[in-house]
């Protein structure tokens, strides 16, 4: 099956460098590009693409107002293109609340060579944004508002407190607040491994802190590992879990990537069957590729308690599903499901 695809950018080198780099591909088919969103409104209708890259600041419509409605009135899966800045990190945070797939990233300075750095993994995002359920912005609205309770202080820890460890791709970042608003402030502590750049991990880890009743954080190397308290996997570095007489700690690897990451979930997860082992209950939600299946299977395999996201709540069940295909999940839940089992478990 061939990909259609329209680029919707306002700079005439990136809608030219992006067609190039994704016309090298057989499966994908650059239908059109478009220097605005007006334009782009008329040429979706005419050309019927099967995703949308679109930029984040445009002229005459700003990329967060178009997608917006968009996802009110023809839900389709949007690829983004934003600026590895705070700025963009931020705004791209908001563009998949409101409903976008994924994103890729271009940097400030030499935009032609950063893009064509990531070529293969902006085709590979692409083909997985084509298959994927992008969330409609009445579906997002119908879930209830949560408000974070009061957060309070944290149980003394010892080596039998139980660890969650998380892992996630694309379409985590609001899988995983959706989890997190589901844990009461004294759950226990939470470990995250979610793709994601070096400088979106923290604005993504300040986002979860507002709205999750247990504390957030972009982990640190030696921090340790306390009961309600989250620790997310800074965008350089893989994140893995120590014990240290009673303690159990957060170090940091600057590693090479293992299954093209870091972080890798399986990185994390191999961690935690060594150092946390039954003490352990791990999640593999929404993502592409099969980062964490092998080594969420090594967990199951010591007794661990494991659950995948299942495919009809994921935007993309590549991650998940490698671990259904190879026997690694205990149990396959929606994800509105995947919080409370997790509780259950842990108690």
């Amino acid at each position: 099956m061939v990909t259609r695809v329209l680029i919707i950018d306002d700079s005439a080198l990136v809608r030219g460098v992006l067609s190039e780099i994704l016309s090298e591909d057989p499966q994908i088919e650059v239908v059109g590009t478009a220097a605005d969103p007006l334009i782009a409104r008329d040429k979706i209708k005419q050309l019927q693409p099967d995703v949308l890259t679109l930029d984040v600041e445009m002229p005459r419509m700003d990329g967060l107002t178009f997608l917006e409605n968009l996802m009110r009135l023809r839900p389709m899966p949007v690829l983004m293109v934003s600026s590895l800045t705070a700025q963009g990190a931020e705004v791209t945070l908001q563009a998949l609340e409101l409903g976008a797939v994924d994103f890729v990233t271009k940097p400030a300075l030499d935009v032609k060579a950063g893009l064509e750095e990531y070529a293969e993994t902006l085709r590979e995002k692409v083909k997985a944004a084509a298959m994927a359920r992008p969330r409609g912005l009445s579906a997002l609205k119908s879930r209830p508002a949560v408000e974070a309770p009061p957060r309070s202080r944290p149980r003394r820890f010892s080596t039998t407190e139980k660890i969650i460890a998380i892992g996630a791709s694309t379409g985590g970042t609001e899988a995983i607040k959706d989890v997190l608003m589901g844990m009461p402030p004294d759950a226990p502590a939470i470990v995250i491994t979610q793709h994601i750049p070096a400088m979106f991990s923290a604005p993504f880890a300040a986002r979860m802190n507002r709205v999750s009743a247990m504390s957030v954080c972009e982990a640190s190397d030696r921090l340790p590992i306390l009961p309600g308290h989250v620790y997310i996997a800074p965008g350089s570095h893989h994140l893995l879990i120590e014990r240290s007489g009673a303690r159990y700690l957060c170090r940091l690897s600057d590693a090479p990537p293992e299954n093209r990451h870091r972080p890798s979930v399986d990185t994390m997860f191999r961690s935690i069957v060594e150092y946390v082992g039954t003490n352990a209950v791990g999640a593999i939600l929404t993502g592409m590729g099969e980062d964490g299946a092998r080594q969420l299977l090594e967990l199951r395999r010591i007794g661990a308690h494991t659950v995948a996201q299942d495919e009809s709540t994921s935007v993309v069940w590549g991650m998940p599903g490698a671990a259904v295909r190879c026997g690694a999940a205990e149990q396959v839940l929606p994800l509105q499901n995947i919080a409370g089992q997790l509780l259950e478990w842990v108690r």
